[in-house]
């Protein structure tokens, strides 16, 4: 079942408890003389708990969502494990529970690493990075990007990767890419073969791609994302487990804003 809507529920459920102490139960106590009696269970616990979960639905429907990276799709920019925080207020205000926009804030700039729901299954979310908005003219030849005739900047970081891949161990070269004025690491493995894709992208929709760029189940495979599945920008990792190495906190990303 969706958080959001268990909140929802437990929000609903507590409030009404502690509506019915507020203007029935107490009134009825006062004319009878029991003002000092003691509060049943479930409304002690409604009342001690309705201003938390209050509050804690707010934050997190309209403010800021924790999310936790489940894959090495962004690899090397976010690691398995890392746990994120993600600005659900910069792409518009949107209604709880129905994900209704009801107020523009700015749109999806070209670089952003973005959460949003699958648009094949909405009830999974995907983190990626922007790199096209709409109306964009993409080509994806040789592992390299080409935005409106544009080729964007890739520079050898020289910090290249040892990976396994089933039996076997490949080699992955780390790049510097610049995407809309905004420099990030990517991930190509130059043993897979390339693939020559041209897209032209939508209005109201945008075009996404892993850092990881071979290894990267986005946009140029499964289309484009509407403008009404995103929910926000990733911009800080406020913990982050490393799973990789046996388990244990990975002190070093913590803190680390997310670019």
């Amino acid at each position: 079942m969706d958080f959001a809507l268990v909140l929802f529920i437990a929000l609903v459920v507590t409030g009404l408890f502690a509506a019915w102490d507020r203007f029935v139960r107490r009134p009825r106590l006062m004319k009878e003389g029991k003002i000092d009696a003691k509060d049943p269970i479930l409304i002690e616990y409604s009342k001690a708990f309705l201003p938390v979960i209050l509050i804690v639905f707010v934050l997190r429907s309209f403010v800021v969502e924790p999310f936790r990276i489940p894959s090495g799709s962004m690899l090397p920019s976010l690691h398995i494990g890392d746990f994120i925080l993600v600005n659900k207020f910069i792409f518009g205000v949107r209604l709880p529970i129905v994900d209704e926009k009801v107020a523009d804030v700015s749109s999806p700039e070209r670089g952003d690493v973005m959460v949003f729901r699958f648009p094949h299954d909405e009830s999974i979310n995907y983190i990626k990075r922007v790199v096209g908005l709409p109306g964009d003219r993409i080509t994806y030849t040789d592992k390299e990007l080409v935005i409106n005739g544009e080729k964007m900047a890739q520079i050898d970081a020289r910090d290249d990767v040892l990976r396994e891949i089933g039996n076997n161990k490949a080699t992955i070269g780390h790049f510097e890419e610049t995407l809309g004025g905004i420099e990030h690491s990517i991930l190509v493995d130059s043993a897979k073969p390339g693939t020559n894709m041209k897209f032209s992208v939508p209005e109201g929709h945008f075009f996404v791609m892993g850092d990881n760029r071979d290894y990267s189940n986005d946009s140029r495979y499964w289309g484009f994302v509407s403008e009404e599945n995103i929910i926000g920008q990733a911009f800080f990792i406020w913990f982050s487990w490393d799973s990789n190495n046996g388990g244990g906190i990975d002190w070093s990303r913590i803190g680390h804003p997310i670019d």
